[in-house]
């Protein structure tokens, strides 16, 4: 098992190349309990690719080799990337999300139902977090760099971060049905938080439409399991220990027919006069997160929700995000750094999904 991705990485960080290069692996596991016979051999099976730039997704099946490859269940992978990449990309200008940042208020829009799904998580998340998650900061995460602008990585002046604050509100976009309204030009929606893991559930969703129930789906740190393995033991799931430059296991879990998700600020950052400025920008302040809360991981049914919880709780800050977790009766995890080193910290439910 491998190290699963443990930061939060952004979801469209590059415009999606022209061809994406997938392969198709057979793993060096040998069927067990779950052979049939000969000519219905189950494998455990692997699809890796690279989407939205350099962003490496992994599909891990278990299944028949020959059926896999006649029902071209890579190459629809690749397609249903490409196509949500098309909605939601901030990256590429000509991407749906993209022409309703360009617009202008009042004007409406018909969204596609996919990126309703999303917005409409969006919003609820917003509500429920108290605006911890807000997909209208794009105009602050573009001040402090991190987003498709490519401003220098200077600190803002507190006047153009009251500026860019102007700008952002989950209640200045308005949706009716299928119908959105901005109601400031220059609000900017980022789905960096949340459609990462909408693009994970699609795939899973794909998997089981064609008849797959034994999977495992990681597009960059995000990831939904359903089912086991070849050996019919469950999928372990590895959350990496917060430190930049290396590749260490924290805590392993098994989160059973769910999805996992983890943000954290310890590799997406920059320096300025020896102070480190996060990737994940406070909506309340306006300002990259300070405080001690390096990772959180939640658990949930859904790759998109998770995504967006991993985000607000992560925004709160220990105390706060923990009590919010514990309150909702949410599966957390959270690592903080400490004088004395990592200070771990999970909810009840999460106890319970703990490798021994």
């Amino acid at each position: 098992m491998s190290v699963r991705e443990g930061i939060h990485l952004r979801f469209f960080k590059y415009p999606i190349l022209l061809l994406l290069t997938t392969t198709f692996l057979l793993a060096c596991t040998e069927p067990q309990q779950k052979t049939v016979d000969d000519t219905s051999r189950l494998q455990e099976l692997q699809i890796t690719g690279y989407t939205m730039g350099p962003i490496v997704y992994t599909v891990k099946l278990i299944a028949n080799k020959q059926q896999v490859e006649e029902s071209n269940l890579a190459a629809d992978v690749d397609e249903l990337l490409v196509s949500l990449n098309k909605k939601m990309s901030t990256w590429d200008k000509a991407s749906e999300l993209s022409l309703i940042n360009q617009g202008s208020a009042g004007k409406t829009y018909t969204i596609s139902d996919e990126l309703l799904v999303v917005l409409n998580e969006s919003v609820r998340l917003a509500q429920l977090t108290q605006g911890s998650l807000d997909v209208t900061v794009g105009p602050l995460v573009n001040l402090w760099s991190f987003g498709p602008e490519n401003r220098p990585e200077t600190i803002p002046s507190e006047q153009e971060i009251a500026a860019a604050m102007d700008k952002t509100g989950i209640n200045k976009l308005n949706l009716q049905g299928n119908v959105l309204r901005k109601q400031q030009d220059e609000l900017y929606v980022d789905l960096s938080a949340i459609a990462k893991g909408y693009a994970v559930d699609k795939v899973a969703e794909l998997l089981e439409q064609k008849g797959y129930h034994d999977y495992l789906v990681d597009i960059g740190g995000e990831m939904r399991i359903k089912g086991n393995k070849i050996d019919n033991k469950s999928w372990r799931i590895a959350v990496e220990k917060p430190i930049s430059g290396t590749r260490a296991v924290q805590k392993v879990i098994i989160p059973g027919d769910n999805a996992v998700a983890t943000s954290g600020d310890y590799r997406n950052y920059f320096e300025v006069d020896g102070v480190r400025y996060s990737h994940t920008i406070d909506p309340a302040s306006g300002w990259p997160i300070n405080h001690k809360l390096v990772s959180v991981t939640v658990v949930h049914p859904s790759a998109m929700t998770a995504d967006g919880l991993a985000t607000a709780i992560e925004v709160m800050g220990p105390e706060k995000g923990f009590t919010f977790a514990q309150q909702h009766r949410l599966a957390v995890y959270l690592i903080s750094k400490t004088e004395q080193g990592f200070q771990e910290q999970s909810t009840d439910a999460f106890e319970q999904l703990i490798a021994e």
